[in-house]
């Protein structure tokens, strides 16, 4: 959620998303799709890809931590956590 800060300081900006940590093509070529989609499972997060070589573009280690990213936007009082979400469902 935004802050009165957040809107002096950042024009009303801050982060929406972990960001990513490996680019498209990296995640392709280091991670197995296969490992990708069984960590997904045993997560109980279902998964519905196109091609499932895909899938290792949308894996958890594709992604920053999100506390690392959000944590000092909360700190900084740019915006202030609400809620912290878990993935149930990815679609590519």
């Amino acid at each position: 959620v935004g802050t009165n800060t957040g809107m002096e300081n950042t024009f009303g900006s801050t982060c929406h998303g972990a960001g990513r940590a490996l680019s498209r093509n990296a995640s392709r070529k280091r991670l197995k799709h296969t490992e990708v989609l069984q960590h997904l499972k045993d997560k109980n997060i279902s998964i519905r890809v196109t091609n499932p070589k895909l899938v290792t573009e949308e894996a958890p280690e594709s992604y920053k931590d999100v506390s690392n990213v959000v944590d000092p936007c909360h700190d900084a009082g740019i915006s202030r956590k609400v809620v912290k979400l878990r993935p149930i469902a990815v679609v590519k």
